[in-house]
C-alpha cells in the first residue's frame, strides 16, 4: 500500500466530495482492449473491482487510474510482414516496393491485434484535501501526467501545478552539504549525486557510501550542486530528494512497520492507508517547511 514514489501538486479549488469524485470516476471507468486498440486506460477501484472507485478516509482520498496494452513487438510484426511479402513475391513474381510493404504491415497489424496479449498496469493517487495536495505514486512523470489529466478532465474547474517551494531542493541540499547543517528532523543518509553547472557538467554518484563532509565540499567548491539526496525523516521514513521535488525510494522504517504489524488481515488496507496519509503528510509537511515554505503559484487548468 505505501506510496514508493512521490510526485505531488497543488490543488485549487477542489471541492469534491467522495460520492461527487465517485459518480465521475465512474464516468471514465477502465474499458477493456477492443480489437484493434493498442491501449485504453481509465478509473479502477483502489481495492479491486466491486469496491468503489474512490477510497475515502477522513479527508484523504485514494483514486486510482488503470491502463492496458496489448504487446505487439515490432519484430514480430516484420516477421510476418516479410513472410506475407514473400508470399507476394513467389505468386506475382516481384518484390514489393516501400508504399506496398508499408501496407502490407498495416494489414498484419490489424490481422495480429486481436490477438495480441494484454498487460494492466496502474497507477495510484492520494488526494490530500486538507493540505489542497495530490500526490501520485509515479517514478515517471509521463505516467503521472497521465492520471492527472484524466483526472483535470474529470473534475471541471480544478487547477493543478507542480508543488514548488520558495529555496530550490538543489540549493537547499547543496547548503546542507556544504556547511553541515541538516534541517529540523532530518538526518542525511549515504546516496548523493552532485552534477556540474551548465550542458557538459559532470556528474558524481555516491551509493551506500560514507559522505564525509570535507569532500563534499571540495566537489560543491569546484561548482558542482547537489540534485540528489538520500535522507532519513524523524527516524520514520527514509526517502531520496531530488532536485525537480520528486521523493523517490519511499520506505517506512521498523517503528512503522511495527505499527502496520498490529493491524487485523481484514483492517490491512484501511490500517495502512491511515498509517501512510499520516507520516507522509507530516514528511511533506516538514520538508517544504525546510524549503522555505510553498511558493504560491497559480496553477494551470
Amino acid at each position: 500500500m505505501w506510496f514508493k514514489n512521490l510526485l505531488i501538486y497543488s490543488l485549487k479549488s477542489w471541492t469534491d466530495t467522495a460520492e461527487s469524485l465517485e459518480e465521475k470516476l465512474a464516468e471514465h471507468a477502465l474499458q477493456a482492449c477492443g480489437g484493434l486498440e493498442m491501449q485504453t486506460q481509465g478509473w479502477v477501484a483502489p481495492k479491486g473491482e466491486g469496491n468503489p472507485f474512490v477510497h475515502a478516509q477522513g479527508q484523504h482520498l485514494l483514486i486510482t487510474l488503470g491502463m492496458e496494452k496489448k504487446l505487439l513487438p515490432t519484430t514480430v510484426v516484420n516477421q510476418f510482414a516479410k513472410a506475407r511479402a514473400a508470399e507476394i513475391e513467389e505468386r506475382d513474381g516481384y518484390k514489393p516496393g516501400r508504399k506496398q510493404m508499408k501496407e502490407i504491415k498495416e494489414d498484419v497489424l490489424e490481422d495480429l491485434l486481436p490477438r495480441a496479449f494484454v498487460i494492466r498496469s496502474t497507477v495510484r493517487a492520494w488526494i490530500d484535501t486538507r493540505r489542497q495536495l495530490l500526490i501520485v505514486d509515479a517514478g515517471a512523470a509521463s505516467k503521472a501526467d497521465a492520471l492527472v489529466s484524466l483526472l483535470i478532465k474529470c473534475v471541471e474547474g480544478t487547477g493543478l501545478s507542480p508543488l514548488k517551494t520558495k529555496l530550490s531542493p538543489t540549493v537547499a541540499m547543496t547548503s546542507w552539504m556544504a556547511d553541515d547543517d541538516n534541517p529540523p528532523q532530518f538526518s542525511i543518509d549515504q546516496d548523493c549525486e552532485l552534477r556540474g553547472r551548465g550542458e557538459a557538467g559532470s556528474t558524481v554518484r555516491y551509493v551506500r557510501h560514507s559522505l564525509e563532509t570535507a569532500e563534499i565540499r571540495k566537489h560543491i567548491e569546484g561548482g558542482k550542486d547537489v540534485t540528489k539526496l538520500a535522507m532519513t525523516w524523524a527516524d520514520r521514513v527514509s526517502f531520496v530528494l531530488q532536485e525537480n521535488l520528486q521523493i523517490k525510494r519511499v520506505n517506512p522504517l521498523d517503528v512503522i512497520r511495527e505499527q502496520a504489524s498490529l493491524s487485523a488481515p481484514d483492517e490491512e488496507f484501511e490500517a495502512d492507508f491511515a498509517l501512510m496519509t499520516g507520516e507522509l503528510g507530516k514528511l511533506i509537511d516538514a520538508l517544504v517547511d525546510a524549503l522555505g515554505g510553498p511558493l504560491n503559484a497559480s496553477p494551470q487548468q
